[in-house]
C-alpha cells in the first residue's frame, strides 16, 4: 500500500509538472497532443452549440452537434495558432504551458457541466413555448462524452489525412523541387479527399443506402390502404396507371380517396366522387420516352380527360415532395369544401426522401412539375372560358418549391392561376425569396407583408394571421403557411458565416429569446433542426396540421362558405386519423 501511495504521488507530481504529452519528434502528426489554444477554441464552440435553436432537440443530437461544432472550432483555433507560431517564434516556457493546461483541466469540466445543465433549462423553455410538455431528459455526462468522442474521431481523421499528405509530399520531393512538390502534393491530396468523400462516402455510401431503403419502401403499401374501386382515380377501374406502378406514395394518395358518401356525411348534401390523378416515376411512359417528364405530363392530361377532371369546379395541381408525398389535409380540405366537385393531379419525380432529393434530384422537382403545369394549362386553354375549372396550385416543402419553380415569379403565379396554397416553402424557392425580399417595410421576414396583403398573405396561425382589418383581399389570392420555427424554411449555407434575418427583432412567436447566431454553430444547429422539425405539433417546426382549411377558405372559398363552416371542417379533420 505504501509503494502504491508513493507511485500515485509521483504520478501526480509529474502530471502537475507537465499535464500534457510532448511528442518526441515533429514527424508525429497523428500521435500528438492537441494544441492548447485550438482546444480552448473547440471548447468555446462546444459551449456555443448548447444554445437553443428553432425547435427542441434530444440530448443525443445535442452531443452530435457539440462534437461537430467542437471539431470546427478546433480547426479554426489550430489555424490561428499556426499563424501565431509562424509570426512569433518564441515559445512559452514549460511551466507556463503546464499552468495553462492545469487551468483548462480544472475549469473546462466545471463550466461545461454548468452550461449543459443551463442548456437543459433553455430547452424546457423552448418546449413550453411550442406547446410541448416541459419535462425533458437531458443526460449531461452523455452529451459531454458523445461530443468529446466525436471530436476526437474527427481530429484523428483529419490528422491521418495530413499524415498521408505529408508522406506523399516527401515522396514527391525526391524528384521535384520542394515548392513544386508541396503544391502538387496538396492539390492531389485535396482531389483524392474530395473524390473519396463525394464518390465513395456520399454517393456509394449514404446515397446508395438511402436509395435501397427508399426503393424497398416504394414497392410497398401502407397498412389499411387498398386499391380504389372508383373510376375517378388513378389505379382504379379503367386507369392508364396500374395500381402496382403507382409507388408507395401514389397508392397512399389514390387508395385513401374520399367517397362521395363520406363527403356527404359531413356536408349533409349530395356529393360527387373526387378525381385524383397520380402519375408515378414508374409509369411505363416515363421509362420509354426520351423526355420522361413530358411523357408523364401527357399521361396525366389523358387521365384527367378520362376521369372528367377538366369538368370539375376546381382543378388542383399538387407539387410532391421527394418521395412523392402529398399532404392529405390539403387535398381533403378542398374535396370537402366543394362537395367532391374537385380534381387533383400530381406527378412523382423521385421516390427518395426529400433531403436526398434536395441533394441529387432538386432540379427534377421543378422540371417534372413545370411539364405538368404546361400540359394542364395548354389543355385548359382549349376549353371555352365558361367551361374551364378554376385552377389552383399547392405543395408542401419540396413540393412547394416544385410549384414555385414552375412559375418563377409571384406575378406569373398570380396571373396564371386562380389561387395558390403553399406550405413550409424551402429557403431556396424563388417566389418565397422574392416575397421576403420585396416585403413591406417594417414587416419581419418570418411574417412578411407583401403589398399590404392585397393578393398574398403569410400565416403561422391562420385563424388570426389571415385576417387583416382594413386590408382588402384581391383576386387571385395566394396563402403561404410559414412557421417561424421551421428549419426547412430557414436552412441555408449562408448560415455558416452570415447572420439570418429571422433572428432580427422582433422574433417569431415560438422562438426563444435565448437564441443567438454564431458563425458555423447555427448552421449545424439548423441542419439538425431539419431532422427533428417533425417532433413538434402544428403550427411549429415543419408541422402545418389542418392550417390548409383556413388557407383554402381564404384563397378559394365556395359560394356561401362561412367562418363557421371553416371551424367545423377544421375540427372534423383534426378528429379523424390521418389517412397516410
Amino acid at each position: 500500500m505504501r509503494n502504491t501511495g508513493q507511485r500515485v504521488r509521483k504520478l501526480g507530481r509529474q502530471f502537475l509538472a507537465q499535464p500534457y504529452w510532448e511528442r518526441p519528434a515533429e514527424t508525429y502528426l497523428v500521435r500528438r497532443w492537441p494544441d492548447l489554444f485550438a482546444t480552448c477554441v473547440a471548447t468555446v464552440f462546444f459551449w456555443l452549440s448548447l444554445t437553443p435553436s428553432l425547435v427542441p432537440r434530444p440530448w443525443l443530437l445535442q452531443g452530435v452537434i457539440g462534437g461537430i461544432t467542437a471539431a470546427i472550432g478546433y480547426a479554426v483555433g489550430s489555424l490561428l495558432s499556426s499563424l501565431f507560431r509562424w509570426v512569433v517564434k518564441r515559445r512559452p516556457s514549460q511551466r507556463f504551458r503546464a499552468r495553462c493546461w492545469l487551468g483548462y483541466w480544472v475549469l473546462s469540466p466545471i463550466l461545461s457541466g454548468l452550461l449543459i445543465s443551463e442548456s437543459a433549462q433553455m430547452q424546457r423553455q423552448l418546449r413550453q413555448l411550442q406547446g410541448l410538455p416541459p419535462s425533458l431528459t437531458w443526460h449531461t455526462p452523455m452529451i459531454g462524452l458523445i461530443a468529446v468522442v466525436l471530436w476526437l474521431l474527427l481530429l484523428l481523421l483529419a490528422r491521418t489525412v495530413r499524415l498521408g499528405s505529408s508522406k506523399f509530399i516527401h515522396w514527391l520531393g525526391r524528384a521535384l523541387p520542394r515548392p513544386v512538390a508541396i503544391g502538387t502534393g496538396l492539390l492531389v491530396s485535396g482531389v483524392v479527399v474530395s473524390t473519396a468523400l463525394q464518390d465513395v462516402v456520399f454517393e456509394r455510401g449514404v446515397i446508395d443506402v438511402a436509395d435501397r431503403i427508399a426503393k424497398a419502401t416504394n414497392n410497398g403499401t401502407k397498412e389499411g390502404i387498398h386499391q380504389p374501386t372508383s373510376r375517378f382515380v388513378s389505379g382504379g377501374p379503367g386507369s392508364a396507371m396500374e395500381w402496382d406502378d403507382l409507388g408507395f406514395q401514389g397508392r397512399n394518395f389514390t387508395g385513401s380517396v374520399l367517397s362521395g358518401r363520406q363527403i356527404s356525411q359531413f356536408t349533409k348534401e349530395p356529393a360527387q366522387e373526387p378525381v385524383r390523378v397520380y402519375i408515378s416515376s414508374s409509369a411505363p411512359e416515363a421509362f420509354d420516352d426520351e423526355e420522361p417528364f413530358r411523357a408523364q405530363a401527357e399521361l396525366a392530361v389523358r387521365e384527367l380527360r378520362r376521369t372528367g377532371g377538366f369538368e370539375r369546379e376546381i382543378l388542383t395541381i399538387a407539387g410532391t415532395t421527394g418521395s412523392g408525398w402529398i399532404d392529405a389535409n390539403t387535398v381533403e380540405s378542398l374535396e370537402y369544401m366543394y362537395g367532391g366537385n374537385t380534381a387533383t393531379v400530381a406527378v412523382q419525380y423521385s421516390y427518395l426522401p426529400s433531403w436526398v432529393s434536395f441533394l441529387v434530384d432538386k432540379e427534377k422537382a421543378g422540371k417534372a412539375t413545370r411539364a405538368l403545369v404546361d400540359a394542364v394549362r395548354t389543355e385548359l386553354d382549349k376549353l371555352p372560358p365558361e367551361r374551364r375549372p378554376k385552377l389552383a396550385v399547392t405543395g408542401e416543402s419540396l413540393g412547394a418549391y416544385a410549384i414555385e419553380d414552375s412559375y418563377a415569379t409571384v406575378d406569373k403565379l398570380l396571373g396564371e392561376t386562380d389561387g395558390a396554397l403553399l406550405l413550409g416553402v424551402p429557403n431556396f424557392s424563388p417566389i418565397a425569396h422574392e416575397l421576403r425580399e420585396r416585403r413591406d417595410e417594417g414587416s419581419p421576414v418570418w411574417r412578411p407583408e407583401f403589398e399590404d396583403g392585397r393578393n398574398v398573405r403569410f400565416a403561422q396561425f391562420p385563424v388570426e394571421d389571415l385576417k387583416r382589418p382594413g386590408a382588402q383581399w384581391g383576386n387571385p389570392r395566394a396563402v403561404v403557411l410559414q412557421n417561424a420555427s421551421d428549419a426547412i424554411v430557414w436552412w441555408s449555407p449562408d448560415l455558416l458565416l452570415e447572420r439570418p434575418q429571422w433572428l432580427d427583432q422582433p422574433l417569431g412567436p415560438d422562438i426563444t429569446p435565448e437564441i443567438n447566431w454564431f458563425p458555423f454553430v447555427n448552421f449545424w444547429q439548423t441542419t439538425v433542426d431539419m431532422a427533428v422539425s417533425y417532433g413538434v405539433q402544428a403550427p411549429h417546426g415543419h408541422r402545418y396540421g389542418t392550417g390548409s382549411v383556413d388557407g383554402w377558405a381564404s384563397v378559394l372559398p365556395p359560394e356561401g362558405w362561412t367562418p363557421k363552416d371553416t371551424d367545423r371542417l377544421r375540427a372534423h379533420l383534426d378528429a379523424r386519423p390521418t389517412p397516410y
